[in-house]
């Protein structure tokens, strides 16, 4: 095989990988996607300035003005009131006052995934009721056949 025939067959394949990329890019599902995590990360914002601007806040206020952010354990077995203090001293830390934080903001984002999927398959069962629909209507063979069965049932 020559260096013609080899360049010939390298382009052929990436033009082939090209082309099933093109046709896996096509697909609804890719776009769905993608969209779903621009809007997550958007609305992962939010979520992250409200837990931090007015839910932390007012758990804080509850708890005696404790601020979530230096509730940590420094593991070099020394003393530090801030945790930027134990960053400036290079200690390593446990920080379970971010984790409390985090727990919290995952709560708050799955109960508005929840409120929305609610919201979704509420909507989507309205929708998906069938009008109550009347019974089909009998033939006039099958009137009279009924009409004949109930006279001899009498007799």
């Amino acid at each position: 095989m020559d260096k013609k025939e080899k360049l010939a067959k390298t382009k052929e394949k990436s033009l082939g990988l090209f082309g099933e990329f093109k046709e896996f890019i096509k697909r609804g599902n890719v776009l769905d996607m993608a969209i779903g995590v621009v809007i997550g990360g958007a609305f992962g914002n939010i979520v992250t300035s409200i837990v931090n601007d007015v839910i932390m806040p007012l758990v804080s206020l509850l708890t005696g003005g404790v601020d979530f952010t230096n509730w940590f354990v420094a593991l070099d077995g020394n003393k530090y009131a801030t945790l930027e203090e134990a960053s400036a001293a290079g200690a390593a830390t446990i920080n379970y006052g971010n984790l409390i934080s985090v727990i919290i903001n995952f709560l708050i984002i799955a109960f508005c995934i929840f409120m929305v999927v609610k919201a979704m398959n509420k909507f989507m069962k309205k929708k998906e009721e069938p009008k109550e629909e009347e019974a089909p209507k009998k033939s006039d063979e099958v009137i009279l056949l009924e009409e004949i069965r109930d006279l001899m049932k009498k007799k």
